[in-house]
């Protein structure tokens, strides 16, 4: 039975957005799967992994009655990644098996039952509705994603951290040896909510939002997020755990301060970490009036030294911290200054932006 007729890239490209979830290989055989469902005139696409979902829709670029199916979604999306583009699809179900037709090729796949496909139910008891361009929210994310924890025994800190308060969004992200921070005024006024959103998530949603000004709208319940943007639907659980209180962390009294170029800085880090030790990543950074010294050395007794031009009239201070730390904020922002605020040896880091109370990154010592 003939299912669908479609050109090449109207099945790719939602089956792309929800495939970077879907586990290939997984005890349960169904969650390998993409929930392909037709249903009047939308096609869509659904992926899970029993924490998130995501879901694409098509509206146009097809042909076909109503019908659902699951199918291996790495499968089907590598297939048709081999397939000529504007090549015209045709898609057939017989025996439990889909067969995918292009041209003079023909690939049959195995299915499962549409119905046994376990889509993630829906939290209703919503508690604030946001909106805001795809664009800001993906540079909020960029600014903090990179000190999301990965694989940590606590495992509330292997995501982000969102606070809805007042006309503020908060994020959140610290592996326990760096922080960082952002927020941004928004149009409405909410009551204290507080949830955790998983890594996978966030590296996700963060790849598929788009540098454009079209509206993503952010559903925060109880024990859900539902972001909302072009074609595109995330549902995603929320981790349940009690979030480090984040304040406590940041400096309140480094009066050493570091005004510094950031792209110079950048490109002197990038080079002494050449010879960094693999293992530990440590760096030296020795601050002297107007000066600043990058050193770094590693196991075979190799060195390196740069010296960078900054704006600091403070004591001479000598303190070392991971220098992979501090390239992820480096990189992952694109100001031209930046302020570093100083204590002792043994005091963290704050980095911030001149004029700009929304943005924080705080970086722990490390002993070289």
């Amino acid at each position: 039975m003939q299912l669908l007729q479609a050109e090449r890239d109207s099945l790719l490209k939602p089956l792309a957005t929800v495939t970077g979830i879907v586990e290939r290989r997984h005890t349960l055989p169904i969650l390998s799967n993409v929930l392909i469902k037709k249903d009047g005139d939308a096609l869509s696409f659904t992926g899970t992994d029993l924490e998130i979902q995501i879901s694409s829709q098509q509206t146009e670029g097809f042909s076909g009655g109503d019908f659902a199916i699951t199918v291996a979604a790495k499968k089907m999306s590598d297939i048709l990644r081999a397939i000529p583009d504007k090549t015209v699809v045709t898609l057939e179900e017989a025996e439990g098996r889909l067969t995918i037709k292009a041209g003079k090729s023909r690939f049959a796949l195995q299915t499962l039952p549409a119905a046994d496909f376990p889509e993630l139910a829906v939290d209703t008891n919503l508690r604030a509705t946001i909106r805001l361009p795809q664009r800001q929210l993906k540079a909020l994310l960029g600014r903090v994603q990179f000190a999301m924890a990965h694989q940590d025994i606590r495992y509330y800190l292997n995501g982000l951290f969102m606070v809805t308060e007042g006309n503020l969004l908060k994020l959140v992200a610290t592996d326990g040896h760096r922080l960082g921070f952002v927020s941004t005024e928004l149009a409405a006024s909410f009551e204290k909510n507080e949830v955790i959103l998983p890594r996978k998530t966030i590296l996700e949603l963060f790849k598929l939002l788009g540098e454009v000004d079209d509206e993503v709208t952010i559903d925060i319940a109880s024990n859900q997020v539902k972001f909302s943007f072009g074609k595109i639907v995330i549902h995603s659980k929320v981790v349940d755990g009690k979030f480090p209180d984040y304040n406590r962390v940041i400096p309140q009294n480094n009066d050493k301060l570091l005004t510094v170029d950031r792209q110079a800085l950048l490109s002197s880090m990038q080079r002494a970490a050449i010879l960094s030790n693999e293992k530990f990543r440590g760096v030296r950074l020795v601050l002297t009036d107007s000066t600043l010294k990058i050193l770094c050395n590693n196991n075979e007794q190799e060195e390196a030294q740069e010296e960078v031009e900054v704006g600091y009239s403070g004591e001479p201070l000598d303190i070392g911290f991971n220098i992979q730390y501090l390239l992820d904020v480096l990189t992952n922002l694109s100001v031209e200054t930046l302020h570093c605020y100083f204590g002792d040896v043994n005091s963290s880091v704050l980095v911030t932006i001149p004029d700009n109370e929304h943005f924080k990154y705080i970086v722990m010592p490390m002993r070289i």
